[in-house]
């Protein structure tokens, strides 16, 4: 099955989602801000995501992306699997200009 073309979402080139408003983390460019918005886990994943600040609404940046991924989460470096990563489904953020 082929994958769908990226898209660029905020017309700034925030990063690549198949969707209009949702991708997984996975496939946000490094250094993008995005918002959490579904944990798409085993309950028992989602309650250690949520512990560990990645919680629906909440505000991240992704950092690097080697073998795992890097993500700032509350002013904290955090890492997880591209496995994982693909579980976490998120929206670029806006970007607001400064007047």
């Amino acid at each position: 099955m082929k994958k769908p073309e990226p898209q660029t979402q905020s017309g700034e080139g925030d990063g690549p989602c198949p969707q209009p408003f949702l991708c997984p983390l996975s496939q946000v460019t490094t250094g993008v801000a995005v918002r959490i918005k579904r944990l798409s886990t085993t309950p028992e994943v989602t309650h250690r995501l949520r512990e560990m600040g990645f919680c629906e609404e909440q505000k991240i940046r992704l950092l690097s992306r080697q073998t795992d991924l890097i993500c700032q989460v509350c002013n904290a470096r955090l890492g997880i699997s591209a496995r994982l990563a693909e579980k976490i489904l998120v929206e670029p953020l806006v970007r607001q200009k400064v007047a």
